[in-house]
């Protein structure tokens, strides 16, 4: 019991420590970028300069939600605090939804006010190869700890820093052909084109997270490995009203099976037990798994709810 709790906390300080990194790297990188980018004249590198600041939130909101999540369950909240973890992950898709829209405005309001503009200053470029180094080894540090841990928050923040550095590779080329074509309005398409993606980001996150609060999987593959784990356990039959919902990286599984009704109570609790572990063995992060029993035979074909064998066959998962 100490120990789980020993390795908890030694889990949560990593986590801490790698989300004040986070927070105090893009904080430097944002404040350079669009400093340099209103100094230089280049929208594109203030447009990278804000959805670097939308990192510092999402690091910010990745430290907040590592102290609740850590909270352990209680009468109130049974199943603990993960869903913090995605409760969180909308709020941070509305704030980066409404930097990205805010940029899309202002270069709209640029491109139609008929300006031509200035070429910004090649230390724009400098700038921009400067954060490309830097959140490239931010990635990597993120995806270090994060597999060490087995976190997937760092992780996916380290994907979030990935993501920028690509971002900032497409305005470091938009900056060099601004310069060979001798054509500013270049600098403002690229800041118009990486806001709208910034806006893409943040929907593509408020699906995936309202998903998960709507209790449904992005990999519905979970079920057929779960009707082949119970396959490979003697006695247990027809697994159906299969259920499977996350909580953060935690699954919630729940399904019947059906055992000889000859069986003792105590062979079938044996039997289902098996099927608990076989289905750990295939999947990993298992919160809890719920196993109801049923005779064999036991006819519930007018189920409502749940997967079954039947509806893997209709439904292609791939």
């Amino acid at each position: 019991m100490y120990f789980v709790e020993d390795m908890t906390k030694s889990r949560e300080k990593r986590i801490i420590k790698a989300s004040w990194i986070a927070i105090v790297a893009n904080a430097l990188l944002s404040v350079i970028k669009i400093i340099a980018g209103f100094l230089s004249g280049s929208m594109a590198l203030v447009a990278d300069g804000i959805d670097s600041a939308g990192d510092i939130l999402g690091s910010v909101i990745t430290l907040i939600t590592a102290r609740i999540i850590s909270r352990p369950p209680n009468i109130k909240h049974p199943y603990g605090y993960d869903k913090a973890d995605t409760i969180a992950s909308i709020l941070l898709a509305f704030l980066i939804f409404f930097a990205g829209a805010q940029l899309v405005i202002a270069t709209f309001e640029r491109l139609l006010s008929g300006e031509p503009g200035v070429l910004p200053a090649p230390t724009a470029a400098i700038v921009v190869i400067i954060s490309i180094i830097g959140k490239q080894l931010l990635a990597q540090y993120l995806r270090k700890t994060g597999r060490k841990i087995d976190s997937p928050m760092l992780l996916a923040n380290a994907k979030n820093m990935q993501n920028d550095v690509l971002i900032s590779l497409a305005v470091l080329i938009g900056l060099v052909f601004t310069h060979v074509f001798n054509y500013p309005l270049l600098d403002v398409f690229t800041a118009l084109a990486v806001s709208l993606w910034i806006i893409v980001v943040a929907v593509k996150i408020v699906i995936r997270s309202g998903r998960e609060l709507m209790d449904g999987l992005d990999d519905p593959g979970i079920y057929k490995t779960i009707t082949m784990a119970v396959g490979a356990i003697e006695g247990a039959h027809n697994p159906h009203r299969i259920r499977a919902r996350k909580m953060a990286h935690y699954y919630m599984i729940a399904l019947d099976i059906e055992i000889d009704g000859r069986k003792s109570l105590n062979e079938a609790h044996e039997i289902a037990h098996k099927v608990e572990d076989e289905i750990k063995k295939h999947i990993n992060n298992v919160y809890d798994i719920l196993i109801h029993v049923e005779p064999l035979g036991d006819d519930r074909t007018n189920e409502a709810f749940g997967v079954s064998p039947h509806d893997l066959l209709k439904t292609p998962l791939d």
